[in-house]
């Protein structure tokens, strides 16, 4: 009987983790503004509206990280930090890759405060896959 208590409260545990892992984790993936940042954004408001507990990533390099400076608007002269804003209220975290501000020759001082920076964009988006992210690129 000792036994069958040990494995029902090890299936305890496990389902609890399970539960507790349930909640969605994904990575858009953007590297080029004018063709992905609106879109991208659009996506991502309508995958928080659908599933609003997904743990969600956006991860962006060389031109992908455009729509992230201060002052950036879209083509309809929107400007993208108060989209981005309300998402970042909604738990969604938005990382610019330090190589492209080297190789670009930006500083962390030109983007919005809500950015977030990540050493490599592409060893980021390779890291969060690994830990069981869903990849996205709009």
């Amino acid at each position: 009987m000792h036994i069958v208590q040990r494995l029902a409260a090890a299936a305890l545990i496990a389902g609890a983790a399970l539960v507790a892992h349930a909640q969605d984790m994904v990575v858009y993936h953007i590297d080029d503004t004018s063709a992905q940042a609106l879109k991208g954004l659009r996506n991502i408001r309508n995958h928080m509206d659908v599933d609003p507990k997904a743990k969600i990533t956006v991860v962006t390099h060389a031109f992908g990280v455009d729509f992230l400076m201060e002052g950036m608007k879209d083509r309809n002269e929107s400007p993208f930090a108060a989209t981005v804003a309300a998402l970042v209220n909604r738990g969604v975290k938005f990382e610019v890759c330090e190589i492209t501000l080297k190789n670009r020759n930006l500083k962390k001082e030109q983007f919005i405060q809500e950015a977030e920076f990540t050493p490599s964009g592409v060893v980021r988006l390779a890291k969060l896959q690994k830990e069981g992210a869903a990849y996205i690129k709009p």
